[in-house]
């Protein structure tokens, strides 16, 4: 049976995305359209597009690697009984017949029915509703459903795909798609560029094949359509994800969906859940306080429930006298109710929240208890027939690295929001610990979430379903919205939150529906996780200017070579250097550089806005030289040699600009970009084409690059002005 669990890419699919795509063919067209011209060094742009499917394959190949080897890590495992012994195994060897042990907080992934135990079950995930369902011996389990609460065994009577739930749950798994304003603008980007490229280039070729030759209307079309193809930004783009996920691989978080990372660097509004994820998710009983006798009582309720939730396993700890009264009922804990109950000779007994449990609420009771959740303790009672007969209190730590991360987020102008099932107070409490001064709100009294979401960040007394709705209550207030997590009554909120991060040592249906698995339970790497989606956003904001510089003044020069230019200027050996030079090279260098800045604006606003002004002076130098030839002679050979210096020294400009603040690297970079690009003009003019120039042009180009650093002020300026009018008006 296929592994489902396995979400990272096949190496065929790894190799159907790099070597099988649009640009690709377009640019294979190409070389051999060139080929047949006999000007085999204006094929050499092929060597980029080889060079960049290579590196892309190499980086996805190695990412793959790590997350499978992770993956293995968070696989499911399913307690089976075989040969009469309880035994762990990964879901895909779980056989039709075999009895499989549920326990509270595992994921179903198999048809079956129960043959001994009881559970309560939440089938969310196929009904959409969120009411737990009590399930007992005969009873049917689907698979895609959780348990809540209880223990059975189940006999196995579907597996793998001929499961009710494989194909809607598991595809949703695997498919959902994350918010991505990065990958989003590249997509537009592209469609736009398919849009342009091909009726400009058979318009193009048409128009200088009247006019010239076979041989020169090819090379001008391929360098212009070559130009206009921004292919390396698409695979910048997975190279830099990639990259990103295998370094947070080596820290023990697993990326199950890579836009996810991005998400997490635009996240305005970050929820999270206290049990497990602020604090260590193991409880101790602290403090008991009996109101009258209850030796033996709560052992015999803790051997007879079947729960096993921290809570159980804290108070079966403690309570370890029994007397071995005679059983006639019992409730689970459910995450609805905030009880459980047990039915002796002598009466029910119940055990859990006293607002839960008591028909008519106390208000001394109350008083009494908010004494100790000040203290930061959780506060559960056991009552009989409404009355109390004991408090017991017990303390969940906050994890050591809690406070440090909440402060960094705090400090990136995050808004936090605190959301637990437990007492307001004790929640409260704690998260004073934790630097929070914001004051808590009781839930369980809130009928409508939309009115208070914005007025509090601390939540206690949370339901599952209104889990979920502080969630989407805060999307629809255009926030960017993670959810942290770790138990099966935040699988709804963590679906339905913009980036989810489970812990590792969360329950499989917490860890199945997440996007980020923090492995080792450390919050301390959740501001790793949004530095690195910050590198990736704010370097591939930077490189993608430079890419489309090349594809925006290609397309202008197309149009002006159909309606004005008498030729296209450029060779494709020369766009080769040019963008290899000013691009391809710089791209890979700045991408890979630390940036842990805040990301600001629309992604593509801010792409095109500083592409625009490079665009706008390289055709503004070409139609500059055209308009001399018509004073003064100008050959062919010189008016590409210009065109193609102009161009060249106009994107090494972008490049500076792109590089503010200079750093030691950048500076490097820089000058030996610049170094190469003077060499190939000097020693290799007869393979880029270069001829030498009259002393009135070389005047022209050398007043045009004085020039051009004073156009390239100017222009951003003006779309600066344009933009921030722009958004006053949509604003």
């Amino acid at each position: 049976m296929h592994n489902s669990n396995n979400l990272s890419k096949s190496y065929k699919e790894i190799i159907k995305q790099h070597v099988f795509t649009l640009f690709n063919g377009i640019n294979v067209v190409l070389a051999i359209f060139v080929f047949f011209t006999g000007s085999y060094r204006n094929m050499l742009f092929m060597i980029t597009v080889i060079l960049n499917m290579l590196i892309g394959l190499f980086q996805e190949i190695r990412s793959k690697r790590m997350l499978d080897k992770l993956s293995l890590l968070n696989q499911t495992k399913v307690h089976v009984i075989r040969n009469d012994v309880e035994v762990e195994l990964a879901v895909d060897d779980i056989e039709v017949n075999d009895l499989v042990v549920l326990y509270a907080g595992d994921e179903i992934s198999f048809d079956g029915h129960i043959v001994s135990g009881s559970i309560e079950c939440d089938e969310s995930m196929l009904t959409g509703e969120s009411d737990a369902i009590y399930k007992q011996e005969s009873s049917t389990l689907l698979s895609g459903s959780f348990v809540v609460s209880g223990k059975c065994v189940m006999h196995v009577d579907k597996v793998g795909q001929d499961t009710y739930a494989y194909s809607i749950l598991k595809h949703a798994k695997r498919f959902k798609r994350y918010p991505s304003q990065l990958r989003d603008s590249i997509d537009t980007i592209i469609k736009w560029c398919t849009y342009i490229l091909i009726p400009l280039g058979c318009a193009l070729f048409i128009k200088q094949f009247i006019k010239t030759n076979y041989t020169t209307a090819t090379l001008n079309t391929v360098a212009a359509v070559v130009g206009m193809i921004p292919e390396g930004l698409v695979f910048l783009t997975s190279v830099a994800l990639a990259i990103s996920s295998f370094k947070l691989g080596k820290q023990q978080v697993l990326v199950q969906e890579l836009y996810c990372i991005e998400t997490l660097a635009r996240t305005d509004t970050l929820c999270l859940d206290k049990t497990g994820t602020l604090t260590q998710g193991k409880l101790s009983v602290c403090h008991v306080e009996e109101i009258e006798n209850i030796d033996g009582i709560l052992g015999d309720m803790m051997q007879t429930l079947p729960d096993e939730n921290a809570t159980a396993l804290a108070l079966r700890s403690y309570f370890k006298t029994r007397n071995h009264k005679k059983v006639i009922s019992f409730l689970p804990f459910s995450s609805q109710r905030k009880y459980s109950s047990v039915t002796f000779e002598d009466g029910e007994y119940k055990l859990g929240a006293y607002s839960y449990i008591a028909k008519e609420i106390d208000s001394k009771v109350e008083e009494h208890i908010e004494s100790y959740t000040s203290q930061a303790m959780r506060v559960i009672v056991l009552m009989k027939e409404d009355v109390v007969l004991a408090y017991i209190c017990l303390r969940d730590e906050l994890r050591p690295d809690a406070k440090d991360t909440l402060n960094f987020f705090k400090k990136q102008g995050v808004d936090i929001k605190l959301i637990s099932g437990d007492d307001p107070k004790t929640v409260e409490a704690l998260a004073r610990k934790a630097g929070f001064t914001s004051k808590s709100i009781d839930m369980s009294s809130v009928k409508d979430v939309e009115s208070v979401v914005d007025s509090y960040s601390i939540f206690g007394r949370v339901t599952p379903e209104q889990k979920k709705e502080l969630v989407l209550a805060l999307k629809k207030r255009n926030k960017t919205v993670a959810m942290t997590g770790d138990g099966v009554n935040d699988v709804m909120a963590l679906k339905e939150a913009d980036c989810s991060i489970a812990m590792g040592s969360g329950s499989q249906a917490c860890k199945s529906v997440a996007s980020l698995v923090l492995l080792e339970d450390q919050m301390n790497a959740l501001p790793a996780i949004l530095y690195q989606g910050r590198c990736v956003i704010n370097n591939i904001q930077r490189t993608a200017s430079l890419f489309l510089v090349k594809t925006l003044f290609s397309i202008g020069l197309s149009i002006l070579t159909l309606i004005f230019l008498k030729n296209y200027p450029f060779k494709p050996i020369q766009l080769t250097l040019i963008s290899a030079l000013a691009t391809g090279i710089p791209s890979f260098v700045l991408t890979l550089e630390p940036n842990g800045n805040r990301v600001k604006g629309n992604f593509l606003q801010n792409v095109i806005s500083k592409a625009l002004p490079g665009a706008i002076c390289v055709i503004c130098s070409v139609i500059g030289v055209s308009i001399l030839g018509r004073f003064v002679s100008i050959s062919p050979s010189e008016y590409s040699t210009m065109c193609t210096i102009l161009a060249g020294v106009n994107a090494l400009m972008v490049l500076i600009r792109v590089c503010v603040p200079m750093t030691l690297l950048r500076k490097i970079l820089v000058t030996i970009m610049c170094i190469i690009f003077i060499g190939s003009m000097i020693l290799c003019q007869n393979f880029f084409y270069i001829v030498h120039l009259r002393w009135y042009e070389i005047i022209y180009v050398i007043l045009n690059i004085c020039l051009i650093p004073y156009i390239l002020t100017v222009v951003s300026s003006w779309i600066k002005v344009f933009l921030k009018q722009k958004n006053k008006v949509w604003k």
